[in-house]
């Protein structure tokens, strides 16, 4: 399966998605540009995923193009270790050619038609056989440095040049699928230079379906799909595209997702680019697109049965030694574990924009509120809540062009004209001092008496949200809680931490430490959820908080003399230099971070700047803290004062 992933940060999500539906990845590198901010965003998450990878260095056509530079930024800047197959040449006319290091031939494509076809021409003796010769001797000597198999042969017949481009193209596999080496390719995708030899590296160095995901053979023939992506289609409705791992898939079929859910597959469709081609199933190592999928959401692991997940699950705790005993594990809890064991394990980005949403009238309010529940089931970094002390629903997402393409979307695919507020910071909010508080409160509900004592302390800690005192005295008195219970007040007190009394930021580096509670007979869980939650809520107001402001970490590139003018607007934006390098012989790369609420407008100022020679990119690093007239002002900003 193709699959090309956005580049710009605010997606940075639809790549995360991707990755779980692939056993290789093409990196594509702009050969005019080397290792960029977002080629080591994509390729930390390749780290994360552990795939194994091709290097394809596009733009090898551009005059200004450098191949050793790129191969050099892999290096240096990715930590890898890439084995060039491949090296450009020139004709007299500037068209690309290349020169193939295994098998020493000259590659040319012909133009005239637009590079389908590509003629092969076997080096004699020259200057450029003996130079493509050394270059194979040293791609088989660091190959049998990394493989063992080619180490014995080179050993066994002293000599390099008896080892068979097979043996080198076998080597290569292994290492590539071990993730020890990158193989590096070149070309031009406009012109389609070099990339049937692309498409042969994937089938040849890349693992195929059964290589990978191992520990889902501890489902043997029964399903297991994963879900990394819901789109919605104008006729078929919402569509769920499903990795298969094992098993297969048929047209009608009852599935269970990870989540709970039971659900029917209505259609099955094949992914063929832009169309879909109806089929009646599909088996492991393909991508199924599904429709009439109600519930699942993208992360979920689909398989046969509930019982088919936990047999599964059984198995792989056999197979890794563990025991399968556990006492006092009702089906929910049982459930949560194999959730936990197979479930994608996605890193969310936290939001860096909010903005509250309004239908175009009263009337449309249910429409806006479930398309929006379709939107966030294909777009998990977007965030949608419910601001009870303004009544507005509010987004949360990645970035400005996030939220547009969102309110274009809502238009286009769901006829409704929606109105976005302006765009406001996602501050964060962290407690001043530690403090400990005791709430008692006793009510009459519908004649069933209600009361409730807790004791909570708030604490500077981010290593967990929520914990039991240790101290003798209260101790004995925590143990003898019930779980249910214990769940039902730690659901309430954390709850009171996604709205802090500053700016209504969530409330992090703080964890609830709970000391004593004594609960009345008969107390509804609604009662001590909203207990916990008002104890951690007047705790907030008694320690304080300050406020924590995102960070971007950004990358300008721009000609050496615009240097000075973007780092002096660079200070007067609390920018921190971290380093400023050259980049090229003309330019220059400055890294920096700067706090998001002085970026707006950033790159319309930049182009001024630099009369529109400079470029950037930026990605959220963190939150920071701030000083108190940064934090008054921003204050001052949120309640829309400023």
């Amino acid at each position: 399966m193709e699959n090309d992933t956005p580049g710009h940060i605010d997606f940075t999500m639809e790549v995360e998605q991707s990755l779980y539906a692939v056993d290789g990845v093409i990196v594509v590198l702009d050969g005019t540009a080397g290792v960029e901010a977002q080629t080591v965003t994509v390729w930390t998450q390749a780290d994360k995923h552990n795939l194994p990878r091709l290097v394809f260095v596009n733009k090898m056509d551009r005059p200004d193009a450098n191949f050793d530079k790129c191969v050099d930024d892999l290096k240096s800047k990715l930590d890898a270790k890439p084995i060039c197959t491949q090296y450009p040449m020139k004709n007299d006319n500037g068209q690309l050619g290349i020169y193939d290091v295994i098998t020493l031939e000259q590659l040319s494509w012909q133009q005239k038609d637009f590079g389908r076809l590509y003629s092969i021409r076997k080096l004699e003796s020259s200057d450029t056989l003996r130079e493509l010769q050394e270059k194979r001797n040293e791609l088989i000597d660091q190959l049998s440095g990394l493989d063992d198999e080619l180490a014995e042969i080179v050993i066994s017949t002293e000599s390099f040049d008896q080892v068979s481009n097979e043996l080198i193209g076998q080597a290569l596999r292994r290492a590539t699928c071990q993730k020890k080496i990158v193989p590096v390719l070149l070309g031009s995708a406009y012109k389609n230079i070099g990339i049937q030899r692309l498409m042969d590296a994937v089938i040849d160095y890349l693992p195929s379906p059964g290589e990978r995901n191992q520990i889902y053979n501890c489902f043997g023939n029964d399903l297991a799909g994963k879900v990394f992506k819901i789109v919605h289609d104008k006729q078929r409705g919402a569509l769920t595209l499903v990795r298969l791992l094992r098993g297969e898939i048929k047209r009608g079929m009852r599935l269970t997702s990870s989540s709970g859910h039971a659900e029917v597959v209505s259609k099955i469709y094949e992914p063929l680019a832009d169309e879909y081609r109806e089929v009646s199933s599909v088996q492991a190592g393909d991508v199924a697109i599904c429709a009439g999928l109600k519930s699942t959401v993208t992360g979920d692991l689909l398989t046969s049965s509930h019982s088919s997940l936990k047999n599964a699950q059984k198995r792989l705790l056999q197979t890794r030694g563990e025991t399968t005993q556990q006492k006092d594990v009702d089906d929910d809890e049982e459930l949560g574990v194999c959730q936990e064991m197979f479930s994608i394990e996605t890193q969310i980005l936290d939001a860096v924009y909010f903005c509250s949403i309004e239908p175009p009238s009263i009337s449309s309010q249910t429409a806006m509120e479930n398309a929006l529940k379709q939107l966030q089931r294909e777009d998990p970094s977007l965030r949608v809540s419910y601001d009870a002390v303004t009544g507005q629903t509010v987004l949360g997402g990645m970035g400005e062009l996030h939220m547009d393409i969102i309110k274009s979307r809502m238009l286009s695919e769901y006829k409704i004209d929606v109105d976005l507020g302006p765009l406001q910071i996602a501050y964060k909010e962290t407690i001043e001092s530690p403090a400990i508080n005791t709430l008692s409160l006793e009510k009459e509900i519908a004649g069933s008496k209600q009361n409730m004592s807790i004791t909570l302390e708030l604490i500077n800690d981010h290593t967990e949200l929520f914990s039991l005192d240790k101290s003798p005295e209260n101790v004995q008195n925590l143990n003898a809680l019930r779980p249910r219970i214990l769940q039902v007040v730690r659901k309430g007190a954390i709850s009171a931490l996604e709205r802090g009394p500053r700016v209504g930021g969530q409330v992090v580096d703080t964890q609830i430490r709970l000391h004593n509670v004594l609960i009345g007979r008969g107390t509804a869980d609604s009662f001590i959820m909203s207990t916990a939650a008002q104890c951690v809520q007047k705790l907030l107001g008694t320690c304080g908080t300050r406020l924590l402001e995102p960070i971007m970490a950004m990358q300008i590139v721009a000609p050496n003399e615009r240097i000075s003018g973007i780092m002096a607007d660079l200070s007067r934006r609390r920018a921190i230099i971290k380093d400023v390098m050259p980049k090229g012989d003309k330019n220059r790369l400055i890294l920096v971070n700067a706090p998001l609420a002085e970026l707006s407008g950033y790159s319309s100022a930049l182009r001024t700047i630099s009369s529109g020679t400079a470029s950037m990119t930026m990605q959220p690093c963190g939150f920071s803290e701030m000083n108190s007239a940064d934090e008054s002002l921003a204050v001052r900003r949120a309640q829309g004062l400023e």
